[in-house]
């Protein structure tokens, strides 16, 4: 199965030409439905949503106006290349490849992917930011390793993606979503109160499952098919004094920066943390946290790099940051067109429509109990695959299925948490979420002729293997009636 969907996959037209294709497709379709007069109701607020012409006169005035912002507000087109400027002079200054000689290379082989694939499961305590450095780090390392780097690349993109339902620690994705579900379940209990942690003990379980499924993926599917890397790799010599000097003047110079963001964060009146509340979860420490890792990236970089002596003044400097970007190129083509479709896909409505309609469907169906919150899983799953942001899809399904469930028994806990797994099985796979893009990028320096083929049938299996031990667990949690988190219970009282 994996190898007809590499095949078919492959057959399709180069990633820039599918997603000018979709955004023509977009467009005619909004000309099409809204001549047809299709709405829908929003759940929350009661409004008629209607599908918006994008080829009548304000349609391509509107076309012509955002192009432009379309492209220059797409929110991961400024986050990867500022993240890369650090992540590149890392890579560019011999930083990387030190530090992986030093420590990674030499530590037990059945350590080093575990370990890999945890810090993929608290990146997204980062956000996006994580879907973007540890990717192409895994990579590295599995080609330092003798490796297939591009199986490192997909390991690495699936575990961060797959796992938004997964941590040990509560993520700036807690409060977001729980707002959204203490206002749906309002509608029922004006009272009710979500407390951000109360998927927390879930996602603690989810971490210990996902590690060793995305493990078994990875070593018997992944590595297995892509079978062995027969590019150029460089090899690996031995480490340098020069290299342990920089390496000392790296660690350093983390340390240093590790100390000013701790003095930023930790005090009650930090200058990171939220103000108003001097909480950590909301605050600019979170909202910043891309400008923290290229720092984060930048400094020890820097350090290395004069301390190797593999830079000299300001202008190695400037040519190795150029030299580090200069591999971007494509992917900010790329970014251009699919800032294009996903704004008009927005403007069309037709995403909230498809949506607002697949929940309706689920909900007339007549399911209860455990059957009709898997099916909620399952619709939830789909709309994945046509909006990606996890914020915007539960801002249009929580009214509708939060107070629904809560008529039938079950604590709004549940519900999110059904939504959370939705949202993670697909995450792998869509081609809305913009940073499948990104990791085609990356792939094509190991690959050059790589297609959208070869990387979802790289991604599939994790998205199958996500989805079996989620629901098991799921299952087996709903059925003991287990306590989600802090004041998320299965049942309402």
């Amino acid at each position: 199965m994996l190898t007809k969907v590499e095949v078919y996959g492959n057959k399709m037209p180069d990633p820039v030409t599918l997603f000018a294709s979709f955004t023509l497709i977009i467009l005619v379709a909004s000309a099409i439905f809204s001549s047809l007069g299709i709405t829908s109701t929003h759940p929350g607020t009661g409004e008629e949503i209607q599908v918006v012409n994008m080829l009548n006169g304000d349609g391509i005035r509107t076309i012509f106006e955002t192009l432009v912002p379309n492209f220059t507000g797409f929110p991961p087109l400024g986050l990867v290349l500022v993240v890369m400027l650090g992540v590149g002079l890392a890579e560019s200054t011999g930083l990387v490849t030190t530090f992986m000689k030093t420590t990674i290379l030499n530590a037990p082989a059945k350590v080093i992917l575990p370990t890999i694939l945890l810090i993929a499961v608290l990146g997204n305590t980062a956000a996006d930011a994580a879907q973007v450095v540890l990717p192409p780090i895994a990579a590295m390392i599995f080609a330092a390793l003798g490796r297939n780097p591009i199986a490192g690349l997909v390991a690495g993109y699936a575990t961060v993606t797959g796992a938004f339902s997964a941590n040990l620690i509560v993520s700036m994705l807690d409060p977001l979503l729980s707002g959204f579900t203490q206002a749906g379940a309002n509608l029922i209990d004006p009272s009710y109160v979500a407390n951000p942690a109360i998927n927390w003990y879930f996602m603690i379980a989810s971490t210990f499952v996902i590690i060793p499924v995305s493990m078994f993926v990875t070593t018997k599917i992944t590595e297995p098919r892509l079978g062995v890397y027969t590019g150029k790799v460089d090899k690996l010599e031995k480490t340098t004094t020069a290299e342990k000097r920089g390496l000392l003047w790296a660690g350093i110079a983390l340390a240093l920066y590790a100390v000013v963001i701790l003095l930023l964060v930790l005090p009650e009146n930090g200058i990171l943390r939220n103000q108003e509340t001097g909480g950590i979860i909301v605050s600019p420490f979170m909202t910043g946290i891309v400008p923290i890792m290229l720092f984060g990236f930048l400094l020890p970089a820097l350090a290395y790099g004069f301390g190797s002596k593999v830079l000299k003044n300001d202008k190695d400097v400037a040519e190795h940051l150029t030299k580090a970007m200069s591999g971007m190129g494509g992917y900010i083509v790329l970014a251009f067109v699919a800032a294009q479709m996903i704004a008009f896909f927005g403007m069309s409505n037709l995403g909230p429509i498809i949506a607002i309609e697949g929940a309706g469907f689920l909900k007339g169906i007549g399911f209860e109990g455990l059957p009709l919150i898997l099916g909620f899983i399952m619709i939830a799953a789909l709309i994945n695959l046509l909006i990606a942001s996890a914020s915007a899809k539960w801002a249009l399904l929580a009214p509708i299925f939060v107070p629904m469930f809560m008529m039938l028994g079950y604590d709004p806990a549940v519900t999110q948490v059904a939504y959370r797994i939705a949202d993670s099985i697909t995450n792998p796979i869509t081609p809305m979420l913009a940073y499948f893009a990104i990791l085609l990028t990356f792939a094509k320096k190991y690959d050059k002729n790589i297609g959208i083929g070869t990387l979802l049938a790289a991604l599939l299996p994790y998205s199958i293997a996500f989805a079996i031990f989620w629901l098991i667990l799921f299952t087996v949690w709903f059925l003991l009636g287990l306590p989600l988190g802090p004041g998320g219970n299965i049942y309402l009282p």
